[in-house]
Order: C-alpha cells, then sequence, then structure tokens
C-alpha cells in the first residue's frame, strides 16, 4: 500500500519529521509502477516539487523518492550519487582508531566552525592519548563538504521539457547550482545539453594551463542522455585540444559559435576520432562557455541531432546561449571550491610536515623519509630525492648523503627496470653526480624544466643508462635557519603526465623550508650528541685523572693521625703556614674524628681518606684560593666550634655541614672573582647565571665529588638525614658569597644587640651559621701579624694577575684593589676593609659569644699595623707597604670588597681572601 494512502497520523507525523526514513525505504523496496503512478497523478502543472496535497509533509516525501532514482532500461536504479554517500557512511565508521570523531554529513558539516565548536573537537582530542596527531587531527579535520543535493530523473526532466519549458529550464539551472564538484557538474552538464538540444553525443572542454600555453581538455567525452551512472576516470585518458586547433580550438580562440550542418566538409574538422571511436559526426554545434567577467573558460560541443536527419537550427542556438552562461557560473564556482580544497589539503600537509618535525628530531634518515613521503604525496610525482652537503662552508658542490623515495602508483615494469639498471649502475651516484642538483646547490636558484629532454642542462645519457625515464624535474635548494644551503630536494614526473607547475613550485619552496629547519635540526642534535659523547670521554678522561691513586688512600689509611694538641689545631691563632700538604690531610682526618663526625654517621674511614684526597686534588695551583686555604678555613671553624662552644648548640648535621663546607667552599676556583666571569662571558657565567656564580659551581662540583663511586662519605645517613645534610651544605657554601652576607648581616646585628636573638628560631639559626662561615673565611684577618700579613701579600698578588688580565683581555682599567700600579693606596684600602666589613661581623659574634674575643682583639692589633702603614704613606715616606689583606673569599672576588653605606667609607676595600661577586672597587649594600 502506498505511503500516501495511510490514515494513521501517528505513522504520517513520524514521517514528516523524518523524510529520510521513507526515502531510505522507497530505495530499497520501491516499485518502478509505484514511481509511474505518482508521476501520472502529479502533473507537472502543478510543479515538480509542489504538488498539493491534502497532507502537507507529503509532497517532500515524493519528491525526495523521486529524485533519489534514475531511469534505466530494466527499471528505475539507485543513484550513483546516492550510493557514494552510502559507501561514505560505511567508511567513516571504518575510519582508523587515531580519528578523534566523525563527520555528521546531514548536520554538523553545515555549521559553522565556531570557538564553541573547537573546544568539543579539542576536548574530544583530549579523551585520546595528548600526542600531536591527535591534537593535529581534531584542528585540522575538514570542515568543508561538498554539498550532496539529489538530482531528479533524467525521464522526469524529458517529461518537464514536454510540458512545461519554463520549470524544465529552472530545472536544470537548479540541479547545476547545487553542484560543487567539477567531475559530476561537468557530467551534468553534457546529459542537460543533450537533453534541450537533443543531441546524440556531447563533449565539454575547459581551459587549462598558463595564459600563454592554453590548452582545452576533456575529461568527458562523447557523453549520451542515455547514460545514466557517472563514467569512471580511473582507466580514461583525458582528450587534450591545442588552443586555436580544429573545431573544439577555433571557438574558444576567436569566442563565436559554430553550427556545422556537415562536418566532413569543413577544413577544421578532424577525423581522427570518429576513426578510433567508429562513430560518424554528422552536424556539429559549438559554442563558447564564459565566466561572470566574460572570459572563456570552457567549450561545450553538441554533435548529432537525435532525430534522423535533423541539424542543429537556431532555436537550439538560443537554447544554448542562454543556458551556458549559468553552466559558466556553475563551472566557475566549482572550479573555486576545488582551488579553494586544493589550498587547505596543501596547508595541512604543511602542518603535518611541521608535526613530523616534532616528532621526529633524532634521525636524520627518518625525517629525510617522511620528508619525501610528504612531498611525493603533496605534489603526487613519481620520485623524490633529498641530497644533502658534504661542508656548507665550502664553495666546491659536493653531495655526501643522497635519500630516494619511488612512488607506489608507479607500474611494476618502471620499478623491475629501475632495479635492473640498479645492478648496472647506483641510482645514488646518479643523482649525486646531477648536474641539475650541483646547479641549484651552486646558485641557490630552483629549477623547473618541463620537457627534462628539451633543455640542455640535463643530462639525458645517464638517464637512459638509469632506466627510469625522466620527463620533467622540479629542483630546489634546501636552506637551514642561518640562510645557508645545506642540500637541495628534487621531484620528478608529476603521476599525471604533466609538468611541474609555478603552484607546484611555490609549494614545494614552502614545503622545503619546514624540511630544512627540521633537517638542520636533526643535523644539530647529531653534533650535540657527538659533543656531548666527547664531553663525557672528556669528563670520564678528567675524573680518572682528578681522583686521588690507590696507593695515596692506603698511605693515609695506614698512617697514625697526631693528636690536635701535637697539630695545634684548636688554637684561634693557628699558623696556617705551619704544615705541608700532606700534614694537612692528616690533620684534617684528625678534625673529623675529634668532632665525632665518623662514629656518629659511621662514615668509613678509607672512603673518608679518598674524598679529601680527590678534594685536594680538585683544588687548582692559584696563589690564594687553592688547597691551603680551604684547609685553613676549615681549621679556624674547627676551632671556634670547640673553643667557644658552639660544638653543644649546634646539632651534629649541622657541624658536620659546616666543616665538609669549609673544605668544600673554592672548589676548582680559577683564581678570578664573579665580576670577572661575569664581564668574560665564561662559560661558569652562561651555566650558573651572573648571581653567585662561583659558589653555585664550588657546590656542584663538590656534589660531583661526593656522587664519584668511592667517594660518598654520606652513604651511611638516612634519607631524611641526607636531605637535610646536602641543604645545610649548600647553605653553607653560598654563605661565602659577600652578597649575601650583606644582605643578612643587618638583621643579625639587630637581634643580637636587642639581645633578641633565638636559638629556636630557624631562621635565627641559619643567619648564625652563615655568619660563622663567613667569619671563617676572612679568618687571615684575625691570625698574628705576620701570617696576617703573608696572607695579604698571596691574595693581592692573586688580584693582580687578573687585573693585568682585565687590561690585556678586557681592554679595562681595573680598580685599585686589581691595579699593580696602585699598590701603594692598599693600606687605605685595608683600613676600611677592616672597618666597613670585619670588625662589625666579630664584634657581634664576640657579643653572641664572649669566647670569641682573641679574634677581636687580633684585628684590632692587625688595624694599628695597617693604620701605621697608612699614615707613613700619607706623610710620604718611601715605607714597603705590604700587599692590603684579604681574610676570606667571601666576595669570591678573591676577598677585596667594599663596605656598604652604613658601616664603612667609600671606595674599595683590600683583601679579604672574599668571595664577592661583584666588583670590589664599587660599593657593596
Amino acid at each position: 500500500m502506498a505511503v500516501s494512502n495511510m490514515v494513521f497520523s501517528d505513522v504520517e507525523t513520524f514521517l514528516d519529521t523524518h523524510p529520510e526514513l521513507f526515502e531510505d525505504y522507497l530505495n530499497r523496496k520501491g516499485k518502478h509502477s509505484v514511481v509511474e503512478r505518482w508521476l501520472k497523478n502529479h502533473p507537472a502543472d502543478k510543479g515538480p516539487a509542489a504538488a498539493t496535497t491534502t497532507a502537507a509533509a507529503e509532497p517532500e516525501k515524493t519528491h525526495a523518492a523521486k529524485d533519489s532514482w534514475v531511469s534505466r532500461g530494466e527499471g528505475l536504479q539507485r543513484r550513483a550519487s546516492q550510493r557514494e554517500l552510502r559507501k561514505t557512511f560505511a567508511r567513516s565508521k571504518a575510519m582508523n582508531a587515531n580519528r578523534t570523531y566523525d563527520e555528521d554529513i546531514n548536520s554538523r558539516s553545515q555549521e559553522p566552525l565556531t570557538s564553541m565548536r573547537r573546544r568539543a573537537l579539542l576536548r574530544k582530542a583530549s579523551s585520546l592519548p595528548p600526542t600531536t596527531a591527535h591534537i593535529l587531527s581534531a584542528l585540522l579535520e575538514s570542515r568543508v563538504n561538498i554539498p550532496q543535493y539529489p538530482s531528479t530523473a533524467v525521464d522526469f526532466k524529458y517529461y518537464l521539457k514536454e510540458h512545461n519549458e519554463r520549470e524544465f529550464f529552472l530545472e536544470l539551472v537548479k540541479d547545476i547550482s547545487n553542484d560543487l564538484d567539477l567531475t559530476s557538474l561537468s557530467y551534468k552538464i553534457l546529459v542537460f545539453v543533450c537533453i534541450m538540444v537533443e543531441a546524440d553525443r556531447c563533449s565539454l572542454f575547459l581551459v587549462e594551463g598558463p595564459a600563454n600555453k592554453k590548452t582545452l581538455v576533456s575529461k568527458f567525452f562523447d557523453v549520451h542522455a542515455g547514460i545514466t551512472v557517472l563514467p569512471s576516470l580511473t582507466n580514461s585518458d583525458e582528450v587534450q585540444v591545442p588552443w586555436g586547433k580544429g573545431i573544439i580550438g577555433y571557438v574558444a580562440e576567436h569566442g563565436e559559435t559554430v553550427n556545422i550542418p556537415d562536418a566532413y566538409q569543413d577544413r577544421r574538422f578532424s577525423e581522427e576520432i570518429d576513426k578510433l571511436t567508429g562513430y560518424k559526426t554528422k552536424s556539429l554545434l559549438c559554442m563558447p562557455i564564459r565566466n561572470s567577467d566574460g572570459e572563456i573558460i570552457g567549450v561545450a560541443q553538441a554533435i548529432n541531432k537525435s532525430s534522423s536527419g535533423a541539424l542543429f537550427n537556431e532555436d537550439d542556438e538560443k537554447v544554448l546561449q542562454m543556458y551556458l552562461p549559468f553552466c559558466g557560473i556553475a563551472i566557475s564556482n566549482a572550479q573555486l571550491f576545488a582551488a579553494s580544497r586544493k589550498e587547505y589539503d596543501r596547508s595541512r600537509a604543511l602542518l603535518e610536515v611541521v608535526n613530523d618535525l616534532f616528532e621526529e628530531q633524532t634521525d636524520l634518515e627518518k625525517i629525510v623519509r617522511k620528508i619525501m613521503h610528504r612531498a611525493q604525496t603533496l605534489l603526487k610525482c613519481e620520485r623524490c630525492s633529498v641530497q644533502l652537503l658534504e661542508d656548507i662552508e665550502s664553495p666546491v658542490v659536493k653531495f655526501t648523503k643522497s635519500f630516494e623515495l619511488l612512488s607506489p602508483k608507479c607500474s611494476a615494469d618502471t620499478e623491475s627496470s629501475f632495479k635492473d639498471s640498479m645492478e648496472k649502475s647506483s641510482y645514488s651516484d646518479w643523482l649525486i653526480n646531477n648536474s641539475i642538483a650541483e646547479l641549484v646547490a651552486s646558485t641557490g636558484l630552483p629549477v623547473n624544466i618541463s620537457d627534462a629532454y628539451q633543455d640542455p642542462r640535463f643530462d639525458a645519457e645517464a638517464d637512459q643508462f638509469s632506466g627510469f625515464h625522466i620527463r620533467s624535474v622540479l629542483c630546489v635548494p634546501i636552506w637551514n635557519s642561518n640562510h645557508q644551503i645545506i642540500g637541495v630536494a628534487q621531484v620528478l614526473n608529476r603521476l599525471d603526465g604533466k609538468p611541474f607547475d609555478d603552484a607546484d613550485q611555490r609549494l614545494f619552496e614552502a614545503f622545503v623550508i619546514f624540511c630544512g629547519l627540521g633537517i638542520n635540526n636533526t643535523i644539530m642534535y647529531d653534533q650535540v650528541k657527538k659533543s656531548w659523547a666527547k664531553q663525557s670521554v672528556a669528563l670520564d678522561v678528567l675524573s680518572y685523572h682528578a681522583t686521588c691513586s690507590k696507593t695515596e688512600v692506603d698511605k693515609f689509611k695506614a698512617a697514625n693521625i697526631p693528636l690536635v694538641c701535637e697539630l695545634g689545631i684548636a688554637k684561634l691563632s693557628f699558623d696556617d703556614f705551619s704544615l705541608d700538604v700532606d700534614a694537612m690531610i692528616t690533620a684534617a682526618l684528625r678534625m673529623f674524628m675529634e668532632l665525632g663526625m665518623v662514629q656518629k654517621f659511621k662514615i668509613d674511614y678509607e672512603t673518608l681518606c679518598r674524598w679529601l684526597l680527590t678534594v685536594r686534588k680538585n683544588y687548582r695551583m692559584v696563589l690564594y684560593h687553592n688547597w691551603r686555604h680551604a684547609f685553613n678555613v676549615c681549621q679556624c671553624m674547627f676551632a671556634i666550634l670547640t673553643t667557644a662552644g658552639f660544638q653543644e648548640t649546634l646539632t651534629e648535621v649541622e657541624i658536620l655541614a659546616l666543616i665538609v663546607g669549609c673544605v668544600c667552599h673554592d672548589l676548582d676556583h680559577r683564581g678570578t672573582n664573579n665580576a670577572f666571569q661575569a664581564k668574560t662571558g665564561s662559560a661558569l657565567s652562561l651555566l650558573y647565571g651572573t648571581s653567585a656564580t662561583l659558589e653555585h659551581h664550588h657546590f656542584n662540583h663538590a656534589v660531583m665529588i661526593l656522587q664519584s663511586e668511592g667517594h660518598n662519605i654520606f652513604s651511611n645517613l638516612s634519607s631524611r638525614e641526607y636531605g637535610d645534610l646536602m641543604q645545610l651544605l649548600k647553605q653553607s657554601i653560598l654563605a661565602t658569597d659577600l652578597t649575601l652576607y650583606f644582605e643578612n648581616r643587618n638583621t643579625f646585628f639587630e637581634l643580637v644587640n636587642k639581645g633578641e636573638y633565638n636559638w629556636n628560631v630557624k631562621a635565627h639559626r641559619d643567619m648564625c651559621r652563615s655568619m660563622l662561615m663567613t667569619a671563617c673565611d676572612l679568618g687571615a684577618v684575625t691570625k698574628p701579624w705576620e701570617i696576617s700579613r703573608k696572607v695579604a701579600e698571596l691574595v693581592t698578588n692573586e688580584f693582580f694577575e687578573q687585573g693585568d688580565r682585565e687590561r690585556s683581555e678586557l681592554k679595562l682599567t681595573p680598580s685599585a684593589i686589581f691595579d699593580r700600579n696602585r699598590k701603594d693606596e692598599l693600606p687605605g684600602l685595608q683600613l676600611e676593609w677592616i672597618d666597613g666589613i670585619c670588625a662589625p661581623l666579630y664584634e657581634t659574634l664576640v657579643k653572641l659569644n664572649p669566647k670569641l674575643q682573641p679574634m677581636l682583639d687580633m684585628i684590632q692589633a692587625n688595624r694599628a699595623k695597617w693604620e701605621e702603614l697608612n699614615k707613613e704613606r700619607q706623610r710620604g715616606q718611601s715605607v714597603p707597604a705590604p700587599p692590603g689583606h684579604c681574610g676570606d673569599d667571601s666576595t669570591e672576588t678573591g676577598g677585596c670588597t667594599v663596605a656598604n653605606a652604613a658601616s664603612a667609607p667609600c671606595g674599595s676595600a683590600p683583601c679579604g681572601s672574599g668571595d664577592a661577586d661583584g666588583d670590589p672597587s664599587e660599593p657593596v649594600s
């Protein structure tokens, strides 16, 4: 029973809202007789799409059913467009799992791509693994689809032509205006022209090529109105007509209509097509197709009236003159749409190239293979190759690596022939010796050859020998980020047989830009890997030579360690030069044992000996900041801890961190300060920055030694103790930077002077440990005069060496403390150093612990000596002034710094052996 006869209101209402279900049912089970009855009961004067019935929804359903069928000899068959739609739907369900979402062709594809929808795509993409491929798939999925509007049946068009010409013409115009696919549009135009002028055969030729080399191309030749299925283009060769040749070329060139009653009587007509097809052309009507700007974009040709013996008349010409302008607009729209889709595909391909480059930057061959595969897909060529230069700096072009990829679409015969040629001569060798590639690499200009055998630059003999026939070549240079040519990329032979055009060249050049960056990054990565390997080998060698020998370890392991009283290391007035290098190792071992560190933390004695010997070996042979200075700072800390009673106040972990920090606080010191590292842009300043540069290096060097095999003296600590100890060790070493001292000292001084210092407050304890590190680092200023003066000579000479380097290497005038030409100013600078930096610190420590009074007394005695020397200098007496005294390395300048405005005169301060990161000639606050 027909659907229109149903009286069930609920079924009818459902079908009104779901017309696609009715269409699908009719497509699958509908009878030819049903459609014929519908056509008989709905004459054309009611309109093909607006036939009125009592039910408002019935016209929509019947029209949809009618549009989905076409007439054939055995009955109505499903239209190709409907079958394609179902195939598309089936394919969408079978997409790869990487697909982030499914297109909804009927609804969502018509919606605008708003920011909300884009966010929705990203949300869906986030449900998959967060790879760039998934995100790109969501963002780059095309939102532009060819509109799918079903065409009315050909029989119905014939019916309209007989009963209502106006509706017939409008139906044809509407049919082509809804189609943006150039292939199906061309086919429709030909079928409709056949119907309009009652032609037996029709052909459509479209203009292609640049303005100076136009051709007329037809992908559909001799289409007749009885064809109901879109012809396959896979195995059919298109017909090309030169511009101005034959009747088609004449019409295209002159824009005139040609109506020939007898084709064989016209000299422009060629009989070759008739001989090939066995079809005899009698009458012929040929007319140009123009776009909205009046330019000729194609030619329509109708052959032989269907009526026996009839000729094309003026009415046929008038009909085509009315219809072809609409065809021109439709063709222009379809070409624009095809161009936009092509540009979209190319843009997507470039973005996918970028994705490839980010995903793979470690293997040169892999990334080049990806590049060539993308190039073949993008330009649809038979072969792609990439050649890389051996030396980009050399003026001689020589390729060192060559990669090539053959398109899988090439025939098996070509592949077999190519393999045979490989046995005779390497195709890679032919590519590397290719004169075109060398020309591009030397000039940096692209080469686009449309006919290789007609170009003198092409080596035809090599081409014949290789067994691979080359028709066209597109070769462009590959640039790196420094605009240097690193190679060339080359594509050969478009799959469609045409030469590479300007659009291909522009696209390939844009494509190669990304490729150049990717190849350059991969080459740089390979160089970095090699550099890392060299560095690793160098570090291994240096580590071997910077580590003490087993003989040395065994020697100290078996040695008798003198007592504290025998070494004199518990005295605050200890002579810094009383022990030799080996005795300092034994004294350091005694300090660890005397403080109970070996027993408390279960330090392996052999490991302790090895660690101390390696630390000694990693101090450089500079004048002052060497192993002796490190030992003296450690001895000063030991004396303060034991003599002044700080051993009872600080925890065992804090004590261990302070002792180890003193031993390691100047590891690998280079005899220059932080300011010099910054001025010269040294590797250390680049690695650690300009804030506490050397202090960070000292700490990292200490960690490196501790992590070396057989050197970890903290191996038996618990995880918590180890973590706390490393934090305290870092604080201790960084505290030797005088910049940090100046930041904290006012707060510390104020707490002590007001009696508000509290050992139970963590921040107070941290400041006190830092002040103790600074006091020990500057400890030379608290020693007897002869010792203090000798230390000052060493520090000053080291400073002078830095000043000499500043003058010779940096072309700078060094400040007074580094200028050996101004050494007579040192007594005055030393007074500023003592008054501005040293005396306030020790005075505050004495208030905190009166047992440190001997250190303050010795400072005052030494100050008196410096003041006497300064007065003699001012009186002009020729008294040899000893170099300025620097107590320690807390400024990392080697010592001298300037008191801040609050506590010292302006100007530069003499030596204190400190580790300041600023220029000692500038006030530090």
